[in-house]
């Protein structure tokens, strides 16, 4: 009698795309392992990820803002949610794998470090290879989490994860190395793009640090003047444009150029303005002196780390601990080990 899962696979090959990636032809886990009688593979790895604690403490760790006062700002869980929504939605217009998309989706950001971009750009000026979030989400998946012997996640799942990063570059990659092997890969990375550069501004624009009318006319003209419509503008030209080619993700030329442009305006206005850079300074200061204490002080980081196997060079076991603090881990830490305690008066 066939499982479900098998049920489940059967049904996967009839309705997707032909460009879809099927759960059943996954290239397969670094560690072999009995399959789920109820769930694909790309299930398993989804709900893997969910239940993981480095995906528990996205919650509290920063967007773009710094440790904010208000309810309704992004942290790096409430971006990712956000992500792996636009993903499945496009993924469901183009016929392609949702779970795969989802896992990927959830777990592109498990490598933030706290304070967002601050901590990962003072980690990379200070650890020894240097340190990048995508990279360092692979890491936690294949090697952190659950005490060291990682998720054990398939092949197609950690590749998106690893190539979801873009920086600066190409909104979509024309390079194949910079791809991931899957649509579903390719979809997370855009839709990644299209969350942030869309709530971001949302933010910003609560936070006081730009007004509506700011925003570049031509984005607003092209994109609108709301957080739906900017993604509604953008999800749509994905899917319509992609469904002409079929297997390579397209957006149209107008949309294409004020996504660029609006990612642009982000940069000059809002991740490098004066304002928000001056926390970023200090939450880059609290990861080096945290980094160095911890060098120095191999005792008292066991202690605090509690971690008595160094199964690899003490730079990186100290990284990989500072990387998965939250924003309100770090800071209470940083007190307790930098600033003066007052005195007790009797």
């Amino acid at each position: 009698m066939r499982c479900l899962r098998e049920i489940l696979e059967e049904k996967e090959a009839k309705i997707l795309s032909p460009y879809a990636a099927l759960s059943a032809k996954s290239k397969g886990r670094i560690h072999p392992e009995p399959e789920c009688p109820l769930r694909t593979a790309f299930q398993r790895d989804r709900d893997r990820i969910i239940h993981s604690k480095a995906f528990r403490r996205l919650k509290h760790k920063t967007q773009v803002f710094l440790s904010p006062t208000g309810d309704h700002y992004r942290t790096r869980l409430t971006h990712t949610l956000e992500v792996s929504q636009i993903a499945r939605t496009i993924a469901r217009c183009l016929a392609l794998n949702e779970d795969l998309t989802e896992a990927i989706a959830l777990g592109h950001d498990l490598g933030h470090t706290p304070f967002g971009h601050a901590g990962e750009e003072a980690l990379n000026e200070i650890v020894p290879g240097g340190f990048a979030h995508n990279e360092q989400s692979l890491r936690i998946v294949d090697k952190i989490e659950y005490g060291g012997k990682g998720l054990n996640l398939t092949y197609e799942v950690r590749d998106g994860i690893l190539k979801h990063s873009k920086g600066r570059g190409e909104i979509i990659p024309t390079s194949e190395e910079n791809k991931a092997i899957t649509l579903e890969g390719q979809v997370v990375r855009i839709a990644d793009i299209i969350a942030y550069i869309s709530h971001d501004v949302e933010d910003a624009i609560r936070a006081g640090i730009i007004k509506e009318n700011d925003i570049p006319i031509f984005c607003q003209k092209i994109l609108g003047n709301t957080h739906a419509k900017r993604i509604n503008t953008m999800v749509s030209s994905l899917v319509t444009e992609t469904l002409k080619k079929e297997n390579q993700l397209t957006l149209s030329e107008d949309v294409l150029e004020a996504m660029s442009i609006l990612r642009d305006f982000l940069f000059e206005r809002v991740y490098l303005n004066p304002k928000v850079r001056k926390d970023f300074e200090k939450a880059k200061r609290v990861i080096k002196d945290l980094y160095f204490k911890f060098l120095e002080d191999k005792k008292l980081f066991i202690e605090i780390a509690k971690i008595n196997n160094f199964f690899e060079k003490k730079e990186r076991i100290v990284c990989d601990f500072i990387a998965g603090m939250t924003d309100r881990y770090a800071l209470n830490l940083y007190k307790q080990l930098f600033l003066p305690k007052p005195w007790m008066i009797f």
